[in-house]
């Protein structure tokens, strides 16, 4: 634990020294994982698929507002859709239209969630996602939680169904926009992880609000309870397959990362709680306080030594080596300087 923490306030000191270079560091990566997802798994346009075109946009994206990864990574979208099928494309465009309109009304500070959530997908920890939310964020952040599990399901639906999308049959574009209406837009899965998500959400949220002690750690364990239950009860109602041990591994593997993110982000000391009333003209008040689990940092001194200083002190040290005068020579030589004048 003290580890963690003495670890938590290096991190503070070094973010405030050097944010200016890690921000836009920390957006770079952020940007090229998700146009690599992108490009590896739905990568039909060569063009937008040449990693020098991701890298372009990385770099745009890593001193532009994080909100403009998600824009680009629906052009990237978009583009692959447009050479794989022109009515998975018409589709594609609405939806992610509707959800960007959406999300720029409602919760537009979430911007990197619809990034992160598909990233989480991919990496099989989506479960932390809507926990890690409900500690940090606020309920509109089960919005953008949404979209980004909708982005993810139409990404793997291009993919699990490419021969499909880029046949030519001949059926109509009407008929083909309906089949793809009903297998994508009426996605029971993605409905149920979407409506899961969100829920968890809103729970975990609403818990670690409350006035009660350990509140952060029982949310998690309310939030993962709550959402492995939600999820068995609507695959049993939607008729929905899912993997009950994945699902089991996942949610407890998510609490355990939650945990994490609480000991790092939020350490309180409950042994230390404090109640405090007051009053004033309109209103009495009942204050509880609980302090926060703090430690010092030791400070590294380093004592510099200058190169006069070490001279100076070798010549202390070293012994002197001047010859001894020899006092009777000298004597001698001065009385012979002393004839030789009184001679002349």
């Amino acid at each position: 634990m003290t580890t963690l923490l003495e670890l938590r306030e290096k991190i503070k000191i070094f973010m405030g020294k050097y944010d200016i270079y890690i921000i836009p560091l920390m957006k770079f990566l952020l940007a090229m994982i998700a146009f690599a997802m992108i490009n590896g798994n739905v990568g039909f346009m060569e063009r937008a698929k040449n990693p020098s075109i991701s890298l372009i946009l990385a770099l745009m994206c890593s001193f532009l507002p994080v909100n403009l990864i998600a824009v680009f990574g629906g052009i990237l979208i978009l583009a692959h859709a447009y050479a794989l099928s022109l009515e998975f494309f018409a589709l594609a465009f609405v939806i992610i239209l509707l959800m960007v309109l959406l999300f720029f009304r409602t919760s537009p500070q979430y911007g990197y969630l619809l990034v992160l959530t598909p990233i989480a997908f991919v990496l099989k920890v989506p479960y932390v996602v809507p926990l890690a939310m409900g500690l940090v964020g606020t309920p509109a952040a089960a919005i953008p939680v949404a979209c980004g599990t909708v982005i993810f399901y139409l990404l793997h639906y291009m993919k699990m169904n490419t021969t499909m999308l880029s046949g030519t049959e001949t059926e109509s574009m009407k008929q083909k926009i309906t089949y793809l209406i009903d297998n994508v837009v009426r996605n029971r899965e993605m409905i149920l992880m979407a409506v899961a998500f969100a829920l968890t959400l809103l729970i975990v949220y609403v818990v670690r609000r409350m006035s009660i002690d350990y509140a952060w750690s029982i949310a998690i364990g309310v939030g993962a309870v709550a959402e492995l239950v939600v999820l068995l009860i609507g695959s049993m109602i939607f008729s929905v397959s899912l993997k009950l041990l994945g699902v089991l591994a996942g949610c407890v593997v998510s609490a355990g990362l939650a945990i994490l993110l609480q000991l790092t982000v939020f350490s309180m000391d409950y042994s230390r709680t404090e109640y405090v009333q007051f009053e004033d003209d309109e209103y009495y008040y009942y204050v509880k306080a609980v302090p926060k689990l703090t430690i010092a940092v030791p400070e590294k001194r380093v004592k510099k030594i200058s190169s006069q200083r070490k001279q100076s002190t070798a010549k202390k040290r070293t012994p002197s080596t001047r010859r001894p005068v020899d006092h009777a020579r000298g004597t001698a030589h001065n009385h012979v300087e002393h004839r030789e004048h009184a001679h002349r």
